[in-house]
């Protein structure tokens, strides 16, 4: 798919420029497209060719080329659909399709979708509703493969014979009170007496989700328990759903893509060719804190004012300090953070980790202040300029390993993301150590 996207997108964007009969040649560019790729295609073109082409996109697929997009190019294409259209694009609407739905629709829409929805579909949207965004029960599945702890193979094979969800391996069993207590996978009842208990061929043990636990987590737990689902329980043990490993890879997608765009100061939903005020918007005020920071770095650096005019040679190599530290300190970050999405790091290895990464510092630290310190002195001719930088240098990766570890682990104790703040944060740390080191050095040995 990604080898087709681009070579897609020039043939729409040639068949639109070209005019003469495109609706017809961009209705055949696409058909034969899944639903994916429309979705990508749709978010890749400029606003005016992505209405041209939805156009184009059959009501039997715009459902579902709406579940895949992003919210803000999604919400362009639902205002610009005609209303006529929306009961042939609902026909097949189901509560997962709608919760995916749920933010980007108005209210007179989202009331028309669950209109056409069975009874069962919106029992399980405004189940799933109860809990938020952030929560795997707004997530999970409700179509489970139930049966009575008591039950036997027959039972199984009797309702593992109906139609059921994708991910189905496993039928859940539950006691009187509704309670999860075992599982059996599906394909062990094929060799097993149709008489005997399906406790007697149940798994060992199974993991649980708690239905009010994050997404990200939840996933993660899914994806490494050998299952193709794991249920869903309340706080008193009661079976709510399921969740399948396909939710768990897009929650988990979702959930990477949220920390890359916020680490930035975006939005994971903003929109390719969103209007330019809107963008503008959505990142002046990451830029105001960016500058905050900045002038902040700048005050420091005025504190050293007569230094910088005795001896230039310190203003030309500052930004050496400054890229060399905020790049050290960069590599901890990212490692850290990943580690506290896996639940990889906390209080009982938090100590050995900055150990190990004051370490790499301190290593890395003394090659790269011989390497600089030795261009600085061949530079300027000048032993204390090499000297005065290698010690900043030293001392800038060091303070960088010990930030980088320290910052994101104190804001997620916070609950705060450390995807978001935590990369300013380290590098005003890494601009204000750096600086103050190198030009308090160089106020004490050449001036």
């Amino acid at each position: 798919m990604a080898d087709e996207l681009p070579q897609l997108i020039e043939e729409v964007v040639a068949a639109e420029q070209a005019e003469n009969d495109s609706a017809s040649t961009i209705e055949d560019l696409i058909a034969s497209q899944d639903v994916e790729e429309i979705a990508l295609l749709l978010e890749s073109l400029p606003l005016d060719q992505r209405l041209k082409v939805w156009v184009n996109v059959p009501n039997r697929k715009k459902l579902d080329v709406l579940v895949q997009m992003r919210a803000d190019p999604r919400e362009i294409l639902i205002a610009e659909t005609d209303e006529s259209n929306w009961t042939r694009i609902f026909e097949d609407i189901d509560a997962e399709d709608l919760l995916e739905l749920a933010d980007s629709l108005p209210r007179e829409l989202l009331e028309n979708a669950l209109s056409v929805m069975d009874k069962q579909q919106r029992q399980y949207f405004q189940n799933a509703n109860q809990y938020e965004d952030e929560q795997i029960g707004h997530w999970m599945c409700q179509d489970v493969l139930v049966l009575p702890s008591n039950a036997k193979v027959r039972d199984g094979m009797r309702i593992a014979r109906r139609e059921i969800a994708v991910h189905t391996d496993t039928i859940f069993l539950i006691n009187r009170n509704g309670q999860f207590s075992e599982a059996v996978k599906i394909i062990n009842l094929l060799s097993s007496p149709e008489h005997i208990p399906l406790s007697d061929i149940a798994e060992e043990t199974i993991p649980t989700i708690v239905v009010t636990a994050d997404c990200s987590s939840s996933a993660t737990n899914v994806l490494k328990s050998g299952f193709a689902a794991l249920p869903v329980v309340d706080e008193q043990g009661k079976l709510m759903g399921k969740v399948d490993v396909t939710t768990a890879g897009d929650l988990l997608q979702e959930y990477y893509e949220y920390q890359l765009m916020a680490s930035a100061g975006m939005d994971e939903d903003e929109d390719l060719f969103a209007p330019v005020k809107k963008s503008a918007k959505n990142r002046a005020l990451w830029l105001g804190i960016n500058l905050l920071t900045a002038f902040l770095a700048s005050w420091f650096i005025g504190l050293f004012e007569a230094t910088l005019q005795e001896v230039v040679a310190l203003a030309v190599l500052m930004p050496v300090v400054a890229s060399m530290g905020g790049i050290a300190g960069s590599q901890t970050l990212t490692l850290i953070i990943r580690g506290l999405a896996l639940d990889q790091v906390n209080s009982a290895n938090c100590r050995a980790l900055l150990i190990k990464e004051l370490s790499v510092g301190a290593l890395n630290g003394i090659v790269w202040a011989i390497v600089i310190g030795i261009v600085a002195y061949l530079w300027f001719d000048s032993s204390l300029i090499g000297l005065v930088i290698a010690v900043a240098i030293l001392m800038n990766i060091l303070s960088a390993a010990l930030a980088g570890v320290i910052i994101p682990v104190i804001l997620d104790k916070a609950k705060l993301d450390p995807a978001l703040s935590g990369s300013v944060i380290l590098t005003t740390v890494t601009d204000i150590v750096g600086f103050v080191a190198f030009l308090g050095l160089g106020t004490i040995f050449l001036l």
